[in-house]
């Protein structure tokens, strides 16, 4: 006979049926007959933590993705007892916990099904390693669909998928390759217009199937630590994604350079070459703001240390360099050289700094520089001690940037690319193995990176990038997507990658525009920087192998066409900032999927190319050489052709014409889209007008536009700029309120302001109630109208 506790299926153990349970605030224990215990946390009335342990008590509670600050708090606990299950019923859901077998069934106010278990929380021990292979199954309903868990190369919609989280170095990797090199495991589902997510805070190797195993089953499981999971409860998928970046947290502004257009190569040297482009960048009138020096700028690839050969006074040049616009970026990886004449070295190993062994000696593996040890970064004095090492580069040489690579962690020369399972930990005061910090050492670096970038380069902004990262890293460092492959496949790939990335919590990614691997065709290249543009970090980065990737290593063609769109960025950066602001502020994300941006029409659940730029700005990048056009959807709602200016009512799939230099691209109706004039660099130039760009609209539409100083930290103390619009169309008239909040003077004192698809000739004109005089020749001339930046009301009448 087999008991309950021995229930077989694939030789997995399930909790037996519940003996007693406890409250304690916003926590209540359930206690199996079999030693197993559930506890299940109200965090908010939409957010439940179920957390589960056979031992019969609780590991130390910790976890490097939550962040401490994030909003907690509830409006209704209410726990019953019934005569199968206990009840548990917040402002928002109702969750039942069935007494003979711990399964967990969640349902909205008004008994609608969000989430049930299949088989709920099952078990498998661990012989080989010790512990328990902890697993999770769901039941899904037809029709449910699966977006998030951050970088996978696949469709946006993960329904019928199976994937693995352990990051890894994927050189050149391909579509559907798994795994890759983040770890978010954290998802959306979405079924009956209903949104709720997921997130499996559990570092060890994870993975996640959506109906690919079993038809009508999600599941998700672990090769150890514990079942410890968050539910989110929408309805609408931004509740979800703003619950799930409050909890994993969310970064501090970047400076505004730091969203302009950046130049990597591996690599730029010597000095003359890095010259040479940066030159070549301001001969073409291309703005860029940022170049990067890869691993050649190291003495023999020695971190914080430089090639006297190649940049002999590095402190000059990035001076020079910073006197033109530029600012440089160093790369700094995990690995530390052996070499007992090397000061890192030095310092890390009279500390102990190093991972171990589990026998004792330190964890030797080759990367660049040859053989290495590799700091345990998640050890804080270890963090702290890195932190500081940052000194010269940042407060003496000037470096503005720290980019993080190979810290997934990658080793060369082994069969598993990383480190072997014995290596140790602090796991900051909780030792443990490799197989638990794997996933996390990525991050740990560049949270150590972080704050030593902030340290000295206060009391300006840092900026950092990070190839690997698990959940919540997004609070110390921006990231890409890794080594791509210069392919028409690959610019797909990114698209989705970026917009996953932005509804997983990591809003702050882009790819390696043009392709890391391989030579891109200037049709391919151009194609990429035309959704690039559009990506919150925008760099063209290559492998160098191949050839070379700036702008002018193609026709002319493709140089105008780069500039074209280059300029576009730095003509949007209000826009792109203002989107900053809003995903910090109320972490919605910068790029929206159209499922995430109208859940109520299903035509978008399986949309893979759309995207909404910010809220108002729609874009499509045509992913097939030889393309004139495609077909796309347009949400609901009116939409301007912003080439064309010509309005489209959206609702439907249409084709829509294009040209090379052109990728379609809308503006909502009603929008007020801020533009600033065209710079080489942020910074470059002062100007007494903000542009805007009024699309007409018959009804309401708000916009905002939020400006600082554009780095620095006055906007914490409220030196800031928040402008609200408000936009009112009628059928011969426009009203445009404005509101300002914050404390910060803007450089400018007007509004250039022009019209799109006004169906009306313009008579008269209100500034606050007060008629100005107007010259009808002179703006159908110009076609736009300068006012004041502090009006309350503007009228337009016809």
């Amino acid at each position: 006979m087999i008991t309950n506790t021995e229930l077989e299926y694939k030789g997995d153990l399930y909790p037996s049926k519940i003996v007693s349970f406890k409250q304690d605030v916003d926590s209540v224990y359930f206690y199996t007959e079999n030693n197993v215990i559930l506890k299940l946390t109200v965090l908010r009335d939409s957010l439940i933590r179920f957390r589960y342990t056979t031992k019969g008590y609780f590991s130390n509670d910790f976890s490097y993705a939550i962040d401490e600050g994030h909003s907690h708090g509830y409006n209704h606990l209410e726990i019953t007892e019934e005569e199968n299950y206990y009840q548990i019923t917040t402002n928002k859901i109702i969750c039942k916990i069935h007494k003979i077998d711990l399964r967990s069934f969640i349902y909205d106010l008004k008994g609608n099904v969000l989430l049930e278990d299949e088989l709920g929380f099952h078990w498998e021990e661990s012989y080989e390693f010790g512990g328990n292979i902890v697993k999770m199954s769901k039941a899904s309903r037809e029709g449910e669909c699966f977006y998030g868990l951050g970088d996978k190369a696949t469709q946006m919609n993960l329904k019928g998928k199976r994937v693995e989280n352990f990051a890894t170095d994927q050189y050149a990797f391909q579509k559907e390759q798994e795994p890759l090199y983040k770890v978010v495991p954290f998802y959306l589902g979405l079924h009956n217009k209903q949104a709720y997510g997921i997130f499996f805070d559990n570092t060890f190797r994870t993975f996640f199937d959506f109906c690919h195993e079993r038809r009508n089953v999600t599941s998700f499981w672990s090769d150890g630590g514990e079942m410890n999971y968050y539910f989110f409860y929408g309805p609408k998928m931004q509740d979800v994604v703003t619950s799930y970046t409050d909890l994993t947290g969310k970064p501090e502004l970047p400076p505004l350079w730091a969203l302009g257009y950046h130049q990597c190569k591996w690599s730029y040297y010597p000095e003359s070459n890095v010259k040479e482009v940066t030159a070549k960048f301001r001969e073409l009138q291309i703005p860029c703001d940022a170049i990067y020096l890869d691993i050649d700028y190291m003495d023999g690839f020695r971190c914080f240390t430089w090639n006297k050969d190649y940049f002999p006074d590095p402190k000059r040049m990035v001076s020079e360099l910073a006197q033109d616009g530029f600012k440089t970026i160093v790369i700094i990886d995990p690995g530390i050289k052996i070499d007992k004449e090397y000061w890192v070295y030095k310092e890390a190993l009279e500390k102990d700094y190093f991972c171990k062994r589990a026998d004792g000696p330190y964890m030797k593996g080759k990367v660049w520089p040859g053989e290495c040890n590799f700091p345990d970064y998640t050890n804080p004095e270890v963090r702290e001690w890195w932190a500081g090492l940052f000194k010269e580069l940042i407060s003496d040489i000037g470096v503005k940037g720290v980019w993080n690579d190979m810290n997934e962690p990658a080793v060369m020369e082994v069969p598993n690319k990383t480190f072997p399972n014995d290596v140790r930990h602090n796991y900051d005061g909780n030792p443990c193995s490799h197989r638990k910090a794997h996933n996390i050492y990525g991050t740990q670096m560049a949270r150590a990176t972080y704050h030593g970038v902030k340290r000295f380069a206060y009391p300006k902004r840092p900026f950092i990038i990070t190839r690997s990262a698990y959940s919540g890293a997004q609070r110390y460092t921006s990231s890409w997507t890794g080594d791509n492959v210069a392919s028409w496949e690959h610019l797909w790939i990114a698209n989705i990658q970026v917009q996953r990335m932005s509804i997983s919590g990591m809003g702050f990614t882009g790819s390696d525009i043009g392709g890391f691997a391989e030579q891109p065709s200037g049709e391919l290249y151009a194609r990429w920087i035309q959704l690039g543009v559009f990506h919150p970090f925008c760099r063209t980065h290559s492998s160098g192998d191949h050839g070379n990737q700036e702008p002018w290593a193609f026709d002319e063609e493709v140089i105008d066409i780069t500039r074209k769109f280059v300029n576009l960025r730095y003509q949007l950066l209000p826009y792109l900032y203002t989107m900053f602001w809003q995903y910090i502020e109320e972490g919605t994300p910068m790029l929206k999927p159209l499922v995430y941006f109208d859940q109520e029409d299903i035509q978008t659940y399986y949309r893979n190319d759309e995207f909404i730029f910010g809220n108002q700005i729609l874009v499509c990048p045509i992913l097939e050489p030889n393309s004139l056009g495609r077909r796309m959807y347009i949400p609901k709602g009116e939409w301007y052709n912003y080439w064309t200016n010509c309005m489209v009512k959206g609702g439907k799939e249409m084709w829509v014409d294009s040209k090379f230099d052109e990728i379609p691209v809308f503006v909502k109706a009603g929008a007020i889209i801020p533009k600033y004039p065209v710079q080489q660099y942020v910074g470059e130039l002062e100007f007494d007008e903000l542009m805007l760009d009024v699309y007409y609209k018959e009804g309401k539409e708000k916009s905002v536009v939020y400006e600082d100083a554009q780095d620095g930290y006055d906007y914490k103390k409220g030196r800031f700029s928040f402008l609200s619009f408000q936009l009112t169309g009628k059928e011969k008239e426009i009203n445009i309120q404005l509101h300002k909040d914050g404390k910060y003077d803007t450089n400018y004192s007007n509004f250039k302001i022009n019209f799109i698809g006004l169906p009306f000739e313009i008579k008269k004109i209100e500034i606050d109630n007060e008629e100005i005089i107007f010259d009808s020749n002179l703006f159908k001339e110009n076609q736009y109208l300068i006012v004041p930046k502090n009006f309350n009301v503007l009228h337009i009448m016809g």
